[in-house]
């Protein structure tokens, strides 16, 4: 019981850690040169957290679910 627990818990340390090192992994666009007023940002303005924030949450909410369950 206690090895398949262990092993549980390091394949969520697994993910966690390969999921944090692939966000700034980008290659470096060209210089497009000319007047950068009123062209989007780089990565066209895509919010990085909100996809953090949603995995959060529903493992929050999985795992208290879980917890009240083994409860009963």
């Amino acid at each position: 019981m206690k090895k398949a627990k262990y092993i549980k818990f390091l394949i969520v340390i697994l993910f966690y850690f390969s999921s944090i090192a692939t966000y700034g992994q980008t290659t470096e666009p060209d210089d497009p040169g000319g007047d950068p007023v009123g062209e989007d940002p780089l990565g066209g303005g895509a919010p990085i957290s909100s996809g953090t924030f949603l995995l959060l949450s529903l493992g929050a909410a999985y795992g208290s679910k879980k917890f009240i369950s083994q409860k009963k």
